[in-house]
């Protein structure tokens, strides 16, 4: 009850102002969880998962952002402080039973099911420093506004209802604050009734493999008798022997149909649509009837750049917003580091780097960070260790005249 009366109060404006609507119009549907689809079935978080396009595509996105590592960094110097209290948060742990990478893929799970988005509240000491993050269900948060345009929460609990400020509460979204299977819900739905129509074909058998016909009228017991005696000759280990038929009988098999191949291609359509609507390509998701080596390598980039980038920058902020304080903004930033998704094998990545030394843009010490390997002495010189450095090389002393000469 106290879940559809914060509906009725988000849908009333949140401070009680007059907002009047039929219950036919779609923003009456987002009081009762969801509206219906063309095809009549509600698609909600957990039946839009059910579908395999949906659930590729939301577990390949967040466990994605989550994989990635954010960092925090220096302005000036763009090193990573690493004693900071919100890089624990955001590198290792986000409390004692939650990593800082699974947070971040719950979260963005959240904001890719729920128009909400994905929560975590802000548990700090005494002196004001976060010192834990908690992730909250979307269900049990309520967002609301202040007249000036600011932003609050209310966080259903065993205690009631807390408010919030929007400095401790982390707030994840998708675009526009609607989730995709919400606006793409049609496409959703349809791809769920595609697989639900299949699946009653083949439990009920609604399509034989083969058709016998005769040209006189059969009673009953030579329809069962025919029917064991073929069944008992050409199914299991005997199925592909000759078939001997009496009395004018023919015997036709069934083949895909044009509908049928219409289908099938209707099925791969809907996963498309489903890849549109998450911004995906659709060769990450398994549909590879278009895809080459080349055009692959192509889209695994757009992934980067068209699909993740506007997450990554979304939970830059948010970390921002919510980890460091406006002075501390000034000073320091946060930072994903994507350098093994730009890595499209070791050659390249090795060919890189080496490009990076020679051009004197980064130290040897640098190149072993990047590869997770320890400092080395002498390794912090912009020098190029392809050519020489200028200087004569010492010669080795001339051998003395031998005793005997």
């Amino acid at each position: 009850m106290s879940s559809l009366f914060s509906r009725f109060k988000t849908a009333l404006g949140g401070k009680g102002e007059a907002k009047a609507f039929a219950l036919s119009d779609p923003e009456a549907f987002a009081l009762f969880g969801g509206a219906p689809s063309i095809t009549g079935q509600h698609v909600g978080p957990l039946s839009a998962m059910q579908v395999p396009a949906v659930m590729c595509a939301v577990s390949l996105i967040s466990e994605t952002v989550g994989t990635l590592p954010a960092k925090l960094f220096d302005r000036q110097t763009r090193q990573a402080l690493t004693d900071h209290p919100a890089y624990r948060l955001m590198h290792g742990e986000a409390n004692e039973w939650t990593s800082a990478e699974a947070l971040r893929t719950a979260l963005t799970a959240d904001a890719l099911l729920h128009d909400k988005g994905g929560f975590a509240v802000v548990v700090r000491n005494g002196a004001g420093e976060p010192l834990e993050l908690h992730r909250v269900p979307p269900p049990a948060v309520t967002i609301y506004t202040e007249p000036d345009g600011e932003p609050f929460y209310t966080v259903q609990t065993d205690r009631g209802h807390v408010r919030y400020g929007f400095r401790d509460v982390l707030h994840v979204q998708a675009f526009g604050g609607r989730a995709p299977i919400t606006l793409a819900k049609n496409a959703i739905a349809l791809a769920a009734a595609f697989e639900s129509h299949i699946g009653k074909v083949f439990a009920n058998g609604a399509q034989p493999g083969g058709i016998i016909t005769s040209p006189k009228r059969l009673d009953e017991t030579a329809k069962q008798n025919l029917k064991a005696a073929w069944t008992d000759t050409h199914s299991g280990p005997k199925a592909g022997g000759v078939a001997l038929l009496d009395e004018g009988m023919l015997y036709q098999q069934v083949v895909m149909t044009l509908s049928d191949a219409q289908f099938a291609e209707n099925r791969l359509e809907q996963i498309r649509e489903i890849a549109r609507a998450f911004r995906v390509p659709p060769t990450m998701l398994f549909e590879l009837s278009r895809g080459t080596w080349s055009n692959t390598e192509e889209m695994a980039r757009q992934f980067l750049q068209v699909t993740l980038q506007p997450w990554l920058r979304s939970w830059e902020w948010s970390y921002s917003r919510c980890l460091l304080t406006p002075e501390e903004r000034r000073e320091v930033y946060v930072e994903f580091v994507i350098d093994d998704l730009l890595s499209t094998s070791h050659a390249a990545r090795a060919a890189a780097y080496g490009q990076y030394r020679s051009m004197g843009a980064m130290t040897a010490n640098e190149v072993r960070a990047g590869l997770n390997l320890t400092p080395m002495t002498g390794g912090d010189v912009l020098q190029n260790p392809y050519t020489t450095t200028g200087e004569v090389p010492e010669t080795a002393p001339e051998p003395k005249d031998s005793p005997n000469e």
